[in-house]
This record gives C-alpha cells, structure tokens and sequence, in this order.
C-alpha cells in the first residue's frame, strides 16, 4: 500500500473516534508486513484511566486477528477531529510499537495525504526497552 493512501485510511477514520472529554480525536492506520491494514481511534472514558488511544487500539485489533509483523503506522489527529497540526504517540503507545517492531519501524505522523512528517520508532523512543531485554 502507497503513503498517501495509507494516511487516508487514517484520516478517514478520524471521525470514528470517541473523544466526549477531552474532544482531541485521533485515528491510526497500521500496515502488517502482509500487506493488510487495521484502522483505530481513541476511544475515552469518563474515569480516563481505561481510554484507549488510536494506535493501540489499532495494534490490539491487529494482534487479535494473529498479526505480529508490521511495516508502518500512520497517526493524525486534532481537537474536534480538526486536523491542524503534527499528532506524535504518547510514551505508552511508543512502548506498546516496541513491543512488536524494532528500531526501523515506521511512524508517519499525518496533516494530509500530502503533508506528513515521516520517522522511526528509533528515533521516538531511543534506547527502549523491548522483549529481548528479558530472553533469558
């Protein structure tokens, strides 16, 4: 699957999102090295702890269907599903990609199919912790 039609899986699914608190809606298109994509969004709750951001609930709707390789994740998001700026993950879902992806996984962090910034987990999240830290 190209970029920019991977960034608007992502941004067409933005309005899906759950967000009656905080109204920052976000949207995440995962791609898995097999060529298939899983969308996701955040989806809050009233006691926050339980919220579920896009890019786990992406991650989590593809590990449940047996994925666990992956090539690429877009990321796009604004208050009021307004996408006005760059949407980086957070530190937890930063963890849960180490989880499945090493350093060269790819995070593209969308405005428009046009305008994106592309990176590596590497560089979001340098020197991680991941599970071959605990192969015994």
């Amino acid at each position: 699957m190209d970029r920019r039609s991977l960034i608007q899986a992502a941004i067409d699914n933005l309005p899906n999102a759950y967000a009656p608190y905080s109204h920052f809606h976000v949207s995440a298109a995962l791609l898995c090295r097999d060529g298939s994509v899983y969308t996701g969004f955040n989806i809050e709750n009233s006691s926050y702890t339980p919220t579920v951001c896009a890019e786990r609930s992406a991650f989590f709707r593809a590990v449940n269907e047996g994925k666990r390789e992956f090539e690429a994740i877009v990321i796009c998001g604004g208050q009021d599903g307004v996408i006005t700026d760059y949407c980086p993950p957070c530190g937890v879902c930063r963890q849960v990609m180490r989880e499945f992806c090493g350093a060269d996984f790819t995070v593209i962090l969308a405005k428009s199919a046009d305008e994106y910034k592309e990176t590596t987990l590497g560089e979001l999240l340098p020197m991680s912790f991941g599970p071959e830290n605990l192969a015994g």
